[in-house]
């Protein structure tokens, strides 16, 4: 007797932790019976989705449209049939994002899945802060070249000018060596701005860039919340097979580079078939490769030679810069790297970033 009280009494301490952990949870959460029964959530679901103590123990028909998510019935009763974790970036119809885990609840006697648990992590202002910062370094990147290369070869040329015109005779030139100074001055004005725009910051830590050990799968991740409209409104499939996940790189740079490519991958994706983007990572000759490929449009053979140009797009349908690809193989060449291409029009491209281990 004792036996059987003291096990009751220990369902009842572990059902009130039990208790405790749902009212104190943050996050919104969802438990869901085999039968698509709601059996219990958190208070955050409640004041997320709209749900009452009284919605407890109804059927997940009647009150799936509190979650504004057209197929969420059909990802439950997949993981539910399937037995598999699943995970997706979802929005919903008021145009909020969250990161949905749906977790089988499996019982261990049997092994059989025997409900769900639903979590949801609200991520609309990573997303809005990704998208802002991938196109903040896109322009920092295009500013520092320019200044780089666009300016400072002009520059050198007229540096080189003026030293001729000082080889000059003065005879008949009285005013000219004055005007030649004002230049000269003018010219050393501009190399100490570009100087301070470029190299000086270059040794103040704040805006150093700084390499990093990274997981590779984390820059996936946040290339995949960056891009998540862009994923929805296409219906792409983004599938990776990473082979070789640590690299030291500066994570904005590496993140930059693989969110071209598959940004490319979507937008000049075939209007005949879903886009298909396969992100593969291997090592070879001491080189980390990263692999995008795609089942899109494809680029001419005749184009893909200035495809890395700066301004130069794949394409005159649809939007873009033309610095997208430009600005990958900058930051993989300037790491000591290189990239490859091959494509087949119609059919699809590949890219292989070279990345020094």
């Amino acid at each position: 007797m004792n036996s059987k009280n003291e096990q009751i009494s220990s369902l009842i301490e572990l059902n009130e932790e039990l208790e405790n952990y749902f009212r104190n949870t943050i996050i919104p959460q969802l438990f869901i019976d085999a039968h698509l029964i709601l059996r219990k959530f958190t208070p955050p679901a409640m004041r997320q989705f709209s749900l009452q103590l009284t919605d407890v123990g109804r059927p997940l028909t009647e009150i799936h449209e509190n979650f504004r998510f057209p197929t969420i019935m059909e990802n439950i009763q997949h993981v539910i049939d399937s037995g598999e974790v699943l995970e997706k970036e979802i929005q919903t119809t008021d145009l909020r994002w969250y990161q949905m885990n749906i977790l089988p609840y499996i019982v261990q006697k049997n092994k059989k899945t025997n409900g769900v648990i639903v979590t949801f992590v609200e991520i609309t202002m990573r997303i809005r802060d990704l998208k802002e910062q991938e196109k903040l370094i896109a322009e920092h990147e295009l500013l520092l070249d320019t200044i780089s290369h666009d300016i400072k070869t002009p520059l050198t040329s007229l540096g080189l000018t003026i030293e001729m015109l000082k080889q000059l005779p003065e005879k008949g030139m009285q005013r000219f060596p004055v005007l030649l100074e004002k230049v000269e001055n003018s010219l050393i004005k501009m190399q100490h701005i570009i100087h301070d725009l470029t190299d000086a910051r270059e040794n103040e830590h704040r805006y150093k860039p700084v390499e990093e050990l990274l997981d590779f799968e984390h820059i996936i991740e946040d290339v995949r919340l960056t891009l998540a409209p862009q994923i929805k409104e296409s219906k792409a499939v983004i599938k990776s097979e990473i082979g070789h996940s640590e690299i030291k790189f500066v994570r904005r740079k590496l993140r930059s580079a693989v969110y071209n490519l598959v940004n490319n991958s979507i937008k000049y994706r075939s209007k005949a078939r879903t886009p298909e983007i396969h992100i593969k990572t291997y090592e070879k000759d001491d080189y980390m490769v990263i692999q995008v490929s795609d089942n899109g449009m494809g680029i001419p053979e005749a184009e893909l030679g200035n495809i890395f140009k700066k301004y130069e797009r794949i394409s005159r349908s649809g939007e873009g810069s033309g610095i997208g690809l430009y600005l990958v193989k900058e930051i993989i060449e300037a790491s000591g790297g290189k990239i490859e291409v091959e494509s087949s029009l119609g059919e699809g491209t590949v890219f292989r970033l070279h990345v020094k281990l």
